[in-house]
């Protein structure tokens, strides 16, 4: 082991606190795959985290695993546990300037170099560390790297003896200069996030591969060779391979023609030229690639460095207001993702990219948005493979510090070395379509500069960049040649792309924040993109809730051993989803971390069946009484990947299937079919709905997957009377209803649990201030007549008060309530209207006719098919990970909830309505923080509710839709209730 040198250069340079030291000592980036026969150095280093980056090394070493975050992981004597900021810095510090008290984690481990690596160049790569990486071998000084997401490579040649062994350390700090460009919506951590490898070439070597395949099969391969010796070689050339086909300089094949054009004695360049045939071309719907091998021979034809790639052949251009990919306008329907593991951090293995991937692509995702910064280099590879369109973005966002950043001179190196850096690791994948230049850092002279190096390196890809042109969608002068809004109105991008004035698309890099319970008006915005040319979609905020496992007992991040103790969404006991402020944090954006589609162990969220029926690649057209007409809303492929079921579900119970053939469609054309069924002439309300699954497993899914569910009424609902009779209705001095299966009586509910857009939107504080949370009920009269009774209560808020009727009537078989409520002037927009009363325990299944089986709202409804379904009670609630109003079902025509011997009770309701079944009050989730706060109730919660509030997505973005809020005025709901 060896401590840091006293006049240690690297230390000297106080790399930290230069933004113009964006590295020293590392090689260029490139795009040549080394990791063939490379050594792997992950696993357990020494460790030591320090106060500070120039303190001295010294004391006991811990242990900390590579690659790994130290604030995630248990190390004796580190106390640097997570910290969450969205906007604001951790710290006070201007740029460039970083705290004093700065954590700066120490690795060290011995290293055996092979012995048989004798006269090679040996380099070790380090994939990435956050936030500034020192390198020492020996105690020598090796190298710096900035950019906590791209990987650092050190020429170790002249430090390290093959057949030796050395020491390695390499210091990671904590806080730097970097890190106020780093400010990028996320948990703070510190570590050596990806892999790190040694590996050695023959020092004649490809420095760089560009490869470039287009839609029309012309192929181009440029290699750069450099040798580590200085002057190249006399002789040295390049040759290919794919598909079995050489591509080489012989004469013979003289489709190929390849050019050696020494540029210098230290630098050659080579080109190979090639047309392919009949060539099967690459989109995000059939991702087809050719596997390539790129050869460096010296003249007597060795081998002596190859280079592995996956090429997919495919056009991006932008013609006027359109995106297009291989000539064809194409919908984005992506989602933004970062690189986390609720175990790990930063740190993602293969298996969990793969699963996020194949999961965006069950749920009808064609794109990602690498949010903020480029992932891990296999999440490319997944992407190339499994199809999915990709926004490389650069780890570039200065939000605290924005506008002095973006000009500031001193980061110009900063912005284009990272920028550069991503397009020339990247470059050879055909799933990025879009250069993005970084997130949230305004626009100055730093992203000019940095557009201008893009758009020289690679011209076959358009770059964009919210900042430069979110102040001047139709502008044409700035660096971004897309529209790419953050959050913006859909009326608005309407309204824009309606005027004339438009001059690129308009694709929004971020919408529909997912944070809680919201996604609303997801289906409004999309019927809009879709019937509006110049909108092609946009990327959802985002894909993960970022909560990390944490031990409740001592606050501190469960670590990797924390495997198993989460399922469906669910931490298990002991434990529970941490969000900012709970590793004792002061400076802290709270929940705001948990806006994901999917929970933090990929379990999906309700708004993913919205998104996936949105999305759906065969739709129902339209209904006409001699059939069904059915259509491809596809890019690029037929319906042969597909089958079908055809469900019809009557209102009185019965569920009729039979097989459905699907017609050959190409992209955009529609057929009719007939009806599968002859419709019977009784039973009510029908709708026939077409379950589309996989024919054949997919590299993203198995056979069978549900891959959509389009649907349509076939008849409207009769309605149904109920017969009075002459029986009292019980009913207390209050007015109210005595029933043995309720122990707590219906009375009216216009407050929810706010959910996180009804709190950061501002609406659960008007709520609050109006008393809709504690609403004080007076009786006025009760009066009885018959087997009826009628009941007049008021409900007083703090600036208010609400009439409410009640109308209890015996018919056949229970008791029908009719109510009617008239809400003040003042409650201009209320959280919902409805009944809400509680059930007697052991009634816990649910099964209803209406939509479901999943969670929906009247804004977020439309991937949830009417139908019979049925669904335990525990499971009908949904645990975001901020407890809130959860667990809705959308039009519900009626539901019964029984026990295990089938007693319970039935409702039937006058019309569908909004309708939740849980084991909490409102009261009890508004008061919970987290979900270990929480304990159930032994009987079930019921809110019958005659109007909801959407959803909308006001945590971050536009509030719900006028048409999905409450008015002020007069209610009516009727339900009757009787006993199974």
């Amino acid at each position: 082991m060896t401590d840091a040198l006293p006049a240690d250069p690297l230390i000297s340079l106080r790399p930290w606190e230069a933004p113009e030291v964006t590295s020293w000592g590392r090689l260029p980036m490139n795009a040549v795959d080394r990791r063939d026969g490379a050594l792997s150095l992950d696993g357990d280093w020494r460790f030591q985290l320090l106060p500070a980056p120039d303190a001295p090394v010294g004391g006991a070493w811990s242990s900390s695993y590579v690659p790994g975050v130290w604030t995630m992981q248990t190390i004796q004597g580190a106390d640097d546990l997570p910290q969450y900021t969205n906007v604001r810095m951790p710290f006070a510090e201007f740029p460039p300037h970083s705290p004093a008290a700065n954590p700066t984690g120490v690795y060290e481990r011995e290293m055996d170099v092979p012995a048989d690596w004798a006269g090679r160049r040996i380099v070790l790569q380090v994939g990435a560390a956050e936030s500034v990486l020192l390198v020492h071998v020996d105690g020598r000084p090796v190298g710096v790297s900035k950019d906590s997401h791209l990987a650092a490579d050190f020429d170790l040649s002249d430090v390290v003896r093959p057949g030796e062994r050395c020491v390695v350390r390499l210091t990671v700090v904590k806080w730097s200069d970097a890190s106020h460009i780093e400010d990028q919506d996320q948990w703070w951590h510190g570590g050596i996030t990806r892999s790190v490898l040694l590996y050695a070439t023959d020092p004649l070597h490809l420095a760089d591969v560009t490869v470039r395949a287009a839609f029309d099969g012309e192929l181009r391969i440029d290699c750069r060779v450099r040798d580590a010796g200085g002057s190249l070689p006399e002789g040295w050339y390049v040759s290919g391979e794919m598909e079995g086909q050489l591509l080489v300089q012989d004469r013979e094949f003289d489709r190929f023609n390849v050019e050696d054009d020494r540029v210098s004695d230290f630098l050659g360049e080579a080109r190979i030229q090639a047309t392919v045939p009949d060539v099967r071309t690459w989109n995000a719907e059939t991702p087809e690639l050719y596997d390539l091998t790129v050869r460096l021979h010296r003249r007597d034809s060795t081998v002596v460095d190859t280079s592995r790639h996956r090429v997919g052949f495919r056009d991006v251009e932008i013609i006027g207001r359109d995106l297009l990919v291989n000539g064809e306008r194409v919908f984005i329907r992506g989602v933004n993702r970062h690189d986390f593991h609720p175990l790990t951090g930063r740190t993602v293995s293969y298996d969990d990219m793969r699963a996020d991937l194949a999961l965006l692509k069950r749920f009808g995702f064609n794109a990602v948005r690498t949010s903020h910064y480029p992932n891990d280099p296999t999440l490319y590879d997944l992407a190339d493979e499994l199809g999915l369109y990709v926004v490389d973005e650069a780890d570039i966002e200065s939000h605290d510090h924005a506008h002095e950043i973006a000009d500031d001179p001193r980061y110009l190196g900063a912005f284009v070395d990272r920028v550069s850096r991503m397009v020339l690791r990247d470059k050879n994948h055909p799933s990025i379509i879009i250069w993005s230049l970084g997130n949230e850092s305004d626009y100055g002279a730093n992203h000019d500069a940095a557009a201008g190096w893009v758009r020289r390196h690679d011209p076959t890809r358009p770059i964009q960049y919210e900042g430069a042109a979110k102040l001047a969608w139709a502008a044409t002068d700035d660096a971004s040649d897309i529209a790419c809004p953050m959050y913006a109105p859909i009326e608005d991008c309407v309204a824009h792309a309606l005027s004339g004035r438009q001059t690129r698309p308009l694709i929004q890099c971020e919408y529909s924040h997912a944070m809680g319970n919201s996604n609303g008006t997801l289906a409004d915005h999309w019927a809009a993109i879709e019937a509006t040319p110049g909108l092609q979609g946009g990327f959802i905020w985002e894909f993960w809730d970022h909560g990390i496992l944490q031990h409740v007992s001592d606050g501190r991040p469960a670590g990797r051993a924390g495997a198993g103790l989460y399922d469906n969404g669910v931490a298990a006991p002991g434990h529970r989803w941490a969000y900012g402020g709970d590793f004792g944090e002061t400076i802290h954006d709270g929940a705001f971390i948990a806006d994901g589609v999917v929970f933090p162990d990929r379990t999906p969220k309700p708004a993913l069946y919205e998104h996936r029926e949105i999305a759906a690649p065969v739709r129902i057209e339209c209904y006409k009484h001699e059939g069904i007409v059915l259509g491809n809303h596809q890019h690029f492929r037929g319906l042969d990947w597909l089958s079908g079921q055809w469900v019809l579900s009557l209102a009185d119970g019965r569920t009729l299937t039979a097989p459905a053939e699907l017609p050959d469609l190409r992209p955009g054309e529609t057929a009719a079919v007939p009806l599968p069924f002859d419709v019977p002439r009784e039973g009510g309300e029908a709708w026939l709905t077409l379950r589309v699954t996989t024919a054949e497993g997919q590299p993203w899914a198995p056979r069978g997957t549900e891959i959509c569910a389009p649907q349509v009424r076939l008849r409207e609902p009769a309605r149904r009377e109920d017969v009075p009779v002459d029986r009292p209705v019980a009913v207390d001095g209050e007015g109210l209803l005595l029933h043995p299966l309720l122990t707590a009586a219906p009375t009216l509910s216009l407050w929810r649990a706010p959910t996180d857009n009804d709190e950061l939107g501002g609406m659960a504080p008007r709520w609050r201030t109006w008393g809709l949370d504690s609403l004080v009920r007076k009786v006025v009269s009760v009066r009885q007549d018959g087997g009826r009774v009628t009941v007049l209560a008021e409900y007083a808020g703090n600036v208010g008060v609400v009439r409410h009727r009640q109308v209890f009537t015996s018919v056949e078989g229970g008791v029908r309530v009719d109510e009617e409520a008239t809400l003040p002037a003042e409650f201009h927009d209320v959280a919902r209207v409805g009944s809400v009363f509680e059930t007697a325990e052991g009634l816990d299944l649910l099964e209803w006719f209406g939509q479901g089986p999943w969670e929906s709202y009247p804004d977020r409804s439309a991937g949830a098919p009417v139908g019979h379904h049925s669904v335990s009670v525990d499971e009908l609630f949904t645990p975001y990970l901020r407890p809130q109003e959860s667990g809705g079902r959308h039009g519900v025509r009626r539901f019964t909830l029984s026990a295990p011997d089938a007693t319970g009770l039935a409702i039937e309701l006058d019309e569908p309505r909004q309708v939740s079944v849980t084991r909490f009050r409102a009261e009890d989730l508004t008061a919970a923080t987290h979900h270990d706060q929480l304990v159930p109730r032994s009987g079930c919660v019921v809110h019958l509710d005659a109007a909801h509030r959407g959803l909308g997505t006001a945590s971050c973005g536009p509030d719900t839709s006028p048409s999905y809020l409450i008015p002020p005025g007069v209610h009516r709901w009727s339900w009757t209730l009787r006993v199974l």
